[in-house]
């Protein structure tokens, strides 16, 4: 076996309720989870030891080494798996970092995905779910890679409606927007969960649906970079938006689209109104 590559596709949270908060301080969540078809890639093969290296426009904002997410996960499959083998791993990291789209998460994941088809191994579902919690808390959706209803602190996972053809504007101001301080600043009382309880059939009754509901950490968010206000208008501006939102705790925000082009002239305008921000438009990934 030469070489395996697996992507790690950008996760998107079309909302997030705040339902409560455990007594260890983790929030509760309730949220939709999807996927947008852009995002980073993982490549690994055989090697003496364990190592990773890191290249990709967004590569300099990570460490190397045990730091790194992805090195954490393949140690951890290593030990639970009792492999002794090594690997070689290279990142290709194109999203921005801890920007609310879960691009470490995504990498961790395919780092699992890809290290447990090359070292042969076949850990029960459960476990391998429970492996990727103590990676973090969105490391378990993104190994399932699929839509799907999540609750809990990202642990409880449950197959979502089919999610229609539409197309996504990612965009990020490129500035810090921790996820701690974010629930720190978040005010108010708490949400009720609402799962979509079927499917929709189209981008605009997706869009609907999705106005019904809401990112309880956006303006948490919004104080601490107001950039993102900015953005959300921008990005709702834009002709054929359907919805404009924050993913997870920021500062990625994306708007939702029927067909490709709007989607890809909207990231078009922004790129050329802020160069230094990152966009991307992307298909939607159910």
């Amino acid at each position: 076996m030469e070489s395996i590559t697996v992507g790690a596709r950008a996760k998107v949270n079309l909302y997030l309720h705040v339902v409560g908060k455990r007594a260890d301080g983790y929030h509760l969540l309730d949220s939709l989870i999807a996927f947008a078809d852009i995002g980073d890639t993982v490549r690994v093969e055989p090697a003496a030891g364990l190592g990773l290296t890191i290249d990709g426009p967004t590569a300099f904002l990570l460490p190397a080494g045990e730091e790194n997410i992805v090195e954490k996960a393949a140690r951890a499959l290593a030990a639970r798996a009792g492999v002794t083998a090594g690997a070689h791993i290279h990142l290709t990291k194109r999203l921005p970092v801890a920007a609310g789209i879960g691009g470490g998460s995504a990498d961790a994941a395919a780092a699992l995905t890809a290290l447990a088809q090359l070292w042969r191994v076949s850990l029960p579902e459960p476990e391998m779910m429970g492996l990727a919690l103590l990676l973090g808390a969105d490391v378990p959706v993104c190994l399932a890679g699929r839509a799907t209803a999540v609750a809990g602190i990202g642990e409880d996972l449950a197959p979502a409606p089919a999610l229609p053809s539409a197309w996504l504007l990612l965009a990020n101001p490129m500035l810090p927007c921790p996820t701690p301080a974010v629930f720190r600043a978040r005010q108010g009382p708490f949400s009720s969960p609402a799962p979509l309880a079927a499917a929709c059939p189209d981008a605009r009754s997706l869009a609907d649906s999705l106005a019904a509901r809401r990112n309880d950490l956006g303006e948490a968010a919004v104080a601490i970079v107001p950039e993102i206000g900015d953005l959300l208008t921008m990005i709702a501006a834009q002709p054929g938006c359907l919805l404009a939102r924050m993913s997870g705790s920021g500062a990625t925000c994306f708007g939702l689209f029927a067909d490709p082009a709007p989607a890809r002239a909207a990231a078009t305008a922004i790129e050329a109104a802020h160069p230094d921000w990152w966009t991307a438009a992307a298909a939607l990934v159910g």
